[in-house]
């Protein structure tokens, strides 16, 4: 395939840190590795310094019913440039815009569908109660989707929505994790009290995201402590839960941190709790495996296939806190079974490497610029599992 100019359209990039933000990112570089112009087209952040001279930002307002995302608002003059290919990311405003491009330009338009958007009309007010009587997001999704030239999405779990909206034929294509920033990622001081059990819950703190269930099972674990990564509206809230259940002085909220620095957490992490029934994937649950923790989450949509029940961690239903209690028990009450799931969590997440995700993508790519297509791999190397050479710090015990 000849070199390619790309655009990569997304409403939500760097500083936020999300999946959406990690699938950008390697994407991009790894088709710049395969010598192809790619160019990022996201939300400007006031207070952020851009790196990254591949990425075009567009001017950008502060969303009104999430303080921490930007609502880009582009112009005529926001694109000089005309791309062989549009990529879009997200249904927003630059979602939007790429798609009016796409038209405009008479390239191809390429979408994928990363977000469950039914789950999260209650970041516009009165949007939910209207869904529910209307049923208008299978035909906003149809809309914004169904005159892509070709839809993208993570796992199978989602073909349903794409499916209940009217789009077939869309290619399942999972987002990858780059292991080698996780494993590289520098030592930190332990935010574990010693002797307590080691649990690990990592996401943006939203109501759809059900971290109070992850709460609800800490507090029948009296001898854990759960370090929480990540920030959003929900924290004032999730604050007052733990007070109210007395697991505050057995809960540590993290905040934020470089995507660079998180690999130290799961090092350091026995099991990872999981509770969120909305996503189309997943990554924390991909990130967590591949550092070798256990997963015990709540198996719905993206993570029925995010983890393999029964071999890196286990499933449970949606809402079921005694599910999550129990296998996490099963796990952290048992070395031997505990020490597999570790190796077995380390195999499962590196099952899907970047380059092989990038592949898969440029065969879209070639099928909707009517190129032949190229020879796929039948199956992806499973990379070098981060400190396997080494002593690995997130063992049942740290003198292992």
């Amino acid at each position: 395939m000849k070199p390619l100019r790309i655009g990569l359209f997304t409403d939500t990039f760097l500083p936020d840190q999300n999946g959406i933000v990690t699938s950008v990112c390697l994407l991009s570089e790894e088709l710049r590795a395969r010598g192809h112009h790619v160019e990022v087209v996201a939300p400007e952040f006031p207070e952020y310094f851009e790196r990254r001279p591949d990425v075009r930002r567009i001017s950008s307002l502060r969303y009104p019913w999430l303080p921490t995302y930007r609502l880009a608002w582009p112009t005529r003059r926001s694109f000089e440039v005309k791309y062989d290919l549009v990529h879009t990311h997200t249904p927003l405003t630059l979602g939007l815009a790429g798609a009016r491009l796409a038209r405009k330009w008479r390239v191809p338009h390429v979408a994928t569908y990363h977000t469950h958007i039914e789950a999260y009309t209650h970041y516009v007010p009165g949007l939910t109660a209207l869904n529910r009587a209307t049923h208008l997001m299978p035909r906003v999704i149809h809309r914004l989707y169904g005159e892509a030239d070709a839809v993208i999405t993570p796992t199978a779990g989602m073909l349903d929505v794409l499916q209940a909206a009217g789009i077939g034929g869309a290619a399942v294509i999972p987002t990858s994790i780059d292991p080698r920033v996780l494993g590289a990622a520098p030592a930190i001081l332990s935010p574990w009290p010693e002797g307590r059990r080691r649990l690990l819950t990592v996401g943006r703190l939203a109501r759809e995201k059900r971290f109070d269930l992850v709460l609800g099972a800490l507090a029948e674990l009296p001898d854990a402590h759960l370090v929480v990564l990540g920030e959003g509206p929900e924290r004032e809230a999730l604050e007052a839960q733990a007070a109210r259940l007395e697991v505050a002085d057995r809960l540590t909220f993290v905040g934020v941190r470089p995507w660079t620095e998180i690999g130290a957490y799961y090092r350091l992490a026995e099991l990872f709790l999981f509770a969120s029934d909305t996503e189309t994937q997943g990554l924390v649950l991909q990130e967590a495996q591949l550092m070798g923790v256990p997963v015990v989450a709540v198996g719905a949509r993206g993570t029925l296939s995010g983890v393999q029940s029964g071999y890196s961690g286990f499933l449970v239903p949606p809402g079921d806190v005694a599910g999550l209690v129990t296998h996490a028990r099963t796990l952290l009450d048992n070395r031997a079974l505990w020490t597999r799931f570790s190796a077995q969590a380390r195999e499962f997440g590196g099952r899907t490497t970047p380059g092989g995700v990038a592949e898969q993508v440029l065969e879209v790519y070639a099928r909707v610029l009517g190129l032949p297509p190229g020879n796929r791999r039948p199956d992806f190397p499973v990379p070098t599992p981060p400190g396997a050479g080494g002593r690995l710090r997130n063992s049942l015990a740290y003198d292992q």
